[in-house]
């Protein structure tokens, strides 16, 4: 009686052993996909360009990236953190590709959803907004997702570049196509103007994937602003992310520099694959130039 009395003892904790690990494994499903994918991280730096003219010191960008609308963005998520936005009163907002995703999803109904995108953009206050366009847009439809955007007010940098001027200083924004799908390659002497190389003047540039950053560098190019590897998405601790893009596993998040080029990779709003974040949330970047 005693050991059926054990094995029976055995069982039960055998049993809530498993009935324990099934409830933590759906409690983290829950946080990771509910919870960390919309604990939006405001990140503030302060980026130092030597050169920078005077009358840009303190000038703010807001950089957002990675949407994947309905892919798994909710439409009341983005419209939050374009509330955020808003508030932290940017002189310029930096968008820096992927609005909609390719995946499991028809893309036709991706195409739809990247004008939807382009419409709650609006919202941006900021009359200075700029964007580029990400592997994932490229894949859906180039040049769908570029009309969603440009005609809701949003221009694209393919690359070109425009002036920036303040008190009689000019500063340079520039963007390239998409390294990985775009139908154009990203053609680095056309996107920087050759008067900025003339008259040594600064050139922020917007590209989708950050590993490109070694060419950049070539061009002295100031400060480069990426997206593309969502920081990993999912971050383990004490283990290497789970999975990276191409041109996305040298730089994953956070700032950088080669040469004089300096790089700073945003984590993205959205999420692809599963709808899960992990100890790696979605973040908004403001950028104060000095």
């Amino acid at each position: 009686m005693e050991v059926i009395a054990a094995e029976k003892e055995r069982l039960l904790t055998r049993r809530q052993f498993l009935g324990i690990s099934g409830l933590s494994v759906v409690g983290l499903a829950f946080y990771a996909g509910e919870i960390a994918r919309h604990e939006l991280d405001i990140v503030k730096r302060t980026i130092v360009i030597p050169g920078l003219p005077e009358s840009f010191k303190g000038f703010r960008i807001v950089q957002i990236s990675d949407i994947h609308f309905k892919e798994f963005t909710e439409a009341s998520f983005l419209k939050l953190v374009l509330h955020e936005v808003n508030g932290l009163k940017p002189d310029l907002v930096a968008l820096t590709g992927d609005f909609v995703s390719y995946g499991p999803i028809a893309r036709y109904r991706s195409i739809g959803w990247a004008y939807e995108c382009g419409e709650l953009l609006t919202r941006i206050e900021c009359p200075l907004r700029y964007a580029v366009l990400g592997n994932h847009d490229c894949i859906v439809s180039e040049a769908a997702a570029g009309d969603a955007l440009t005609c809701h007010g949003i221009p694209l940098l393919e690359n070109a570049a425009i002036p920036l001027e303040r008190e009689g200083k000019r500063i340079w924004l520039a963007g390239v196509t998409d390294a990985l799908e775009s139908h154009i390659r990203p053609d680095f002497n056309r996107a920087i103007p050759k008067t900025a190389i003339r008259d040594d003047e600064r050139v922020i540039l917007l590209a989708h994937e950050p590993d490109i950053l070694p060419t950049v560098a070539k061009y002295d190019v100031d400060l480069m602003l990426s997206g593309h590897t969502h920081g990993g998405q999912v971050r383990i601790p004490f283990l290497p992310p789970v999975q990276l893009p191409p041109l996305g596993k040298e730089y994953i998040e956070g700032h950088f520099q080669v040469g004089r080029t300096q790089l700073y990779v945003n984590r993205g709003i959205g999420t692809t694959g599963l709808p899960f974040r992990f100890n790696c949330p979605p973040e908004i970047t403001v950028i104060t130039l000095g």
